[in-house]
């Protein structure tokens, strides 16, 4: 068998940022935040992956929709979750639904 072996210390390894939205509150809010995230997507390099496309749960609790983005690397990620423009479309999401927003480097 062979051995598998990731380089961690790489000094770029994308990263994904997943957003899992558990329960919508509000269609008119996430309408919002659906036109506030498109234009928040500026100059960031984010290459969608998933959204919102069918899934299947095939362990723990069910999602109502998610999303899957790519980044060059984690400062990437980080700089568009954090710029002012999502920040502003956030507010929306934060108003329509419940979500949970995890951050992972890619091997």
């Amino acid at each position: 068998m062979q051995k598998v072996t990731f380089d961690h210390g790489s000094p770029q390894m994308s990263a994904y940022v997943i957003l899992i939205r558990d329960r919508m509150r509000d269609e008119t809010e996430m309408a919002a935040y659906a036109a506030a995230a498109k234009e928040a997507r500026g100059a960031h390099d984010i290459t969608p992956l998933a959204f919102y496309g069918a899934h299947e749960t095939v362990e723990g609790a069910d999602a109502d929709g998610v999303v899957i983005l790519s980044f060059p690397d984690m400062a990437a990620a980080k700089a568009w979750y954090t710029s002012p423009e999502y920040a502003a479309a956030r507010a929306h999401r934060f108003q329509a639904a419940d979500y949970r927003v995890i951050m992972v480097e890619g091997v």
